[in-house]
């Protein structure tokens, strides 16, 4: 019987220690969905162990197969050039098959909601509310277009109206889309954040939602998050058990 390979989710890392603490949950709930499967943390920056250092642990054990699956919301920098970096200066006794990031996925929608339903709302408030979809941000034009068509999607499913929003990068900022959906005339409006674990720029999507109604939480380790981690694990898994002839 052939062994899964290990997944190794990659996280940015953050001064703010709720940030580890978050990804660390998240993992948890991941491994307790598939106690077949070992799952390692590694950080990009600021906290510990580094992903760096778990590969070497790992290529030091003997493992032959790895998943490194970033713990990232779009396809921006720290996808397509920060973790590559990272994976090409594994040691080279490891197969590594870099897994995709987690957004776009119907799953992720559903964990926003989840988060919207916790902070107060209910499925009858959701005709009249409108929702401000508020992302960190990126410079990638990709990123941003996927939050942009996930807003559009987001509506059709019986919002009053839903905006993007960014907290870095590109505009509108929180505050601005809470008054653009207010100037809509939507009787209630909610910040939704998009973003995986509280952190600098998730407090400033916070402070840019003081004018809405309702605030949501980070999306963290909601069971929702823990499935897409599963999902991108298994579809990037098989090509690596393709390979060697599992």
């Amino acid at each position: 019987m052939s062994v899964k390979p290990v997944l190794l989710v990659i996280a940015h890392g953050s001064r703010d220690p709720r940030h580890a603490a978050t990804v660390h949950a998240l993992v948890r709930r991941v491994r307790s969905l598939r106690p077949d499967v070992r799952v390692e943390t590694g950080f990009l920056d600021f906290n510990i162990p580094s992903a760096q250092g778990v590969l070497e642990s790992l290529a030091a054990e003997g493992v032959p197969d790895v998943v490194a699956l970033p713990l990232l919301l779009t396809r921006a920098f720290h996808a397509k050039a920060d973790i590559p970096a990272v994976l090409r200066d594994a040691p080279r006794r490891l197969r590594i098959r870099q897994a995709e990031v987690l957004g776009p996925s119907p799953l992720l929608v559903s964990a926003l909601e989840r988060r919207l339903y916790e902070a107060g709302l209910t499925p009858a408030d959701k005709s009249s509310t409108g929702v401000v979809l508020a992302s960190a941000g990126s410079t990638d034009p990709e990123a941003i277009a996927v939050i942009a068509e996930i807003a559009r999607e987001w509506r059709h499913t019986g919002w009053c109206a839903v905006r993007p929003a960014f907290a870095s990068a590109s505009l509108p900022r929180t505050e601005d889309a809470v008054r653009q959906l207010r100037d809509l005339g939507c009787e209630r409006v909610a910040v939704a954040p998009y973003v995986l674990a509280p952190g600098f720029l998730p407090d400033r999507i916070a402070r840019g939602a003081a004018e809405a109604d309702v605030l949501a939480d980070v999306l963290g380790p909601a069971p929702e998050v823990a499935r897409v981690l599963l999902e991108r694990y298994e579809a990037a898994r098989m090509p690596v058990l393709a390979a060697v002839g599992a």
